[in-house]
C-alpha cells in the first residue's frame, strides 16, 4: 500500500485523472479500480459511506492496482485518524479555508514531532504484515494530503496557506465556492470565475498541484477546467454511470419495441 501511495505523490504535477465513488457498495470501486483511473476518490463528505464502506472500497480499489483517495466527512482529529488507519494512499480535506485551519489538516495527518497523529495503523500495515518501523519512515512520502478551496476565505487566505508545507495538493469546490459569493452553482459566472483565476495564479506561482471535483462527464466541461490551469480532474461518479447507462439502454429498447 505504501507503493500505491508513493505513485501517487510522485505524479501529483502531471495530468491525472480520478473518479468518485459515493455508493456504499465495493462491487462499484472494483469495478472502476480496474479501469486504469490514475486514482479513485472515495467520499464520505456528502454520501451515506461510512467506516465499513470505506475500508471495502479501499481494499476493492487497491486490488485493482489504483490509488484511493478518502474525502473525510469532517476535519476532526479521531475521525481523520480512524481513515488514516485503513491505508488511504491519500486524504481529501473538505473547506479548508485558513492557515490556520491548513496547519491543523497536516498534524492530524503526521506523527510526532510534526503533528499529533495517535499511532496505531491497522489495514495500513496490512494488520501487522508490515514493518511498522518501515511504515513510520515511509509514510510521509506514500501519503497525500489535498485540501479543498471552496470558499472566498480561502482564495483570500491562500497567500498564506501555501506556506505551510506538507499539503500535497489544492482541489477546488466550484459549487460551494460559488455559494459563498451569492452564486450558488453558477460556477461560470465571471465573479466567481475570477476569483479561481486569481487562486490558480497563486497556486501556480508557489508550484502547487490543482484539482477540481466534478460529478459531469461532459467533456467541454472537463476541458474547459483543463484549459483554466488544473491539472488533477476527478470527474464522474458511479450512481451516475448507472442513471446514465441505464437511461441510454431504456431509450435505446422503446426506440424499436414503439
Amino acid at each position: 500500500m505504501l507503493e500505491l501511495g508513493k505513485l501517487l505523490k510522485g505524479k501529483l504535477h502531471e495530468n491525472l485523472v480520478g473518479t468518485h465513488i459515493s455508493m456504499t457498495d465495493s462491487i462499484s470501486s472494483e469495478i472502476l479500480g480496474q479501469l486504469g483511473y490514475d486514482f479513485i476518490w472515495i467520499d464520505s463528505e456528502h454520501s451515506e459511506n461510512g467506516y465499513t464502506s470505506i475500508r471495502n472500497h479501499l481494499t476493492a480499489v487497491n486490488a485493482g492496482g489504483t490509488p484511493a483517495v478518502v474525502r473525510i466527512s469532517r476535519n476532526d482529529y479521531n475521525h481523520v485518524k480512524r481513515i488514516l488507519e485503513m491505508g488511504p494512499q491519500g486524504v481529501v480535506f473538505p473547506m479548508v479555508n485558513t492557515a490556520e485551519e491548513a496547519e491543523a489538516v497536516v498534524r492530524y495527518v503526521s506523527y510526532p514531532p510534526r503533528g499529533i497523529r495517535g499511532f496505531g495503523p491497522l489495514r495500513a500495515v496490512r494488520y501487522g504484515l508490515d514493518d511498522l518501523g518501515d511504515y513510520i519512515a515511509e509514510i510521509d512520502g506514500a501519503l497525500s494530503c489535498f485540501i479543498q478551496i471552496e470558499s472566498l476565505e480561502a482564495v483570500e487566505n491562500l497567500e498564506e496557506i501555501v506556506k505551510i508545507d506538507r499539503i500535497d495538493g489544492y482541489i477546488f469546490g466550484p459549487c460551494d465556492l460559488s455559494g459563498t459569493v451569492g452564486e450558488l452553482n453558477m460556477v461560470f459566472n465571471e465573479t466567481t470565475q475570477s476569483h479561481i483565476r486569481r487562486a490558480i495564479d497563486i497556486l501556480k506561482r508557489n508550484n502547487k498541484p490543482i484539482g477540481i471535483s466534478l460529478g459531469t462527464t461532459d467533456i467541454k466541461i472537463q476541458r474547459f477546467w483543463h484549459d483554466l490551469g488544473i491539472n488533477i480532474l476527478s470527474v464522474g461518479t458511479d450512481y451516475d454511470y448507472i442513471l446514465r447507462g441505464a437511461k441510454k439502454n431504456l431509450e435505446q429498447v422503446r426506440s424499436f419495441m414503439r
